[in-house]
């Protein structure tokens, strides 16, 4: 098993491109070429009946893209890894393939020599991803989560803050000159937003979500 040859395939519509990658994968003891293509339906059928151990393919594709087929193969629950290559360092796109399953993304312009290693990680079941690559995931990561923290009004971020104190209904609406009927209907809109049914457990996720200190 040790000395066995990773199976790929190679899919680009740049011939000379696709042409340097295919070379320095066959002179890979490690790798073995088993198909290539310049688009990404013809692609996506090829890699359905090779199943290779690993895919790599460009973002941007006639027919269908990398993106389209990595999601397809990941709905066919086919067990191929997919290792992306991408002229262009987006950050939605590298969140959204490593959201899909890809086990790699490079710039088109890392080495050969990098290319066929990230490869031969995501046949041993790797992921490997370049430095800046890495920062564009982080960045995207965390405005993501920005975007998916209920939007909160002052008042009930008040309110928030005071049942984290540990504060009663009846208390916080003496320090917020609120009735307690209003408090109760803030806490009641917290906890949909937050979704929640109780006090402990929207203290809880608000810490979670960084809401709460």
């Amino acid at each position: 098993m040790r000395n066995r040859r990773a199976t790929v395939y190679v899919a680009d519509d740049h011939p000379l491109f696709r042409d340097g990658v295919t070379r320095a994968i066959k002179d890979r003891a490690d790798l073995q070429l088993v198909g290539e293509a310049a688009d990404g339906r013809a692609a996506l059928e090829a890699i359905r009946d090779l199943q290779p151990a690993v895919a790599l393919l460009d973002v941007r594709m006639p027919e269908l893209d990398g993106l389209e087929v990595l999601n397809a193969l990941t709905r066919d629950g086919l067990r191929t890894a997919v290792v992306l290559l991408s002229a262009h360092m987006s950050a939605d796109l590298v969140y959204r393939s490593i959201a899909l399953g890809a086990a790699a993304y490079l710039p088109k312009e890392s080495t050969r020599e990098d290319i066929c290693d990230a490869v031969a990680a995501a046949a041993r079941g790797e992921t490997r991803l370049p430095p800046d690559v890495q920062t564009v995931l982080v960045r995207q990561v965390r405005a993501h989560a920005v975007r998916e923290r209920p939007q909160l009004t002052e008042r009930e971020q008040q309110v928030l803050r005071l049942i984290g104190d540990g504060l009663s209904a009846p208390d916080i609406a003496g320090q917020l000159h609120l009735s307690t009927a209003t408090v109760k209907s803030h806490l009641l809109t917290l906890y949909d937003k937050l979704g929640v049914s109780d006090r402990a457990h929207a203290v809880a996720t608000a810490m979670r979500q960084g809401l709460l200190e």
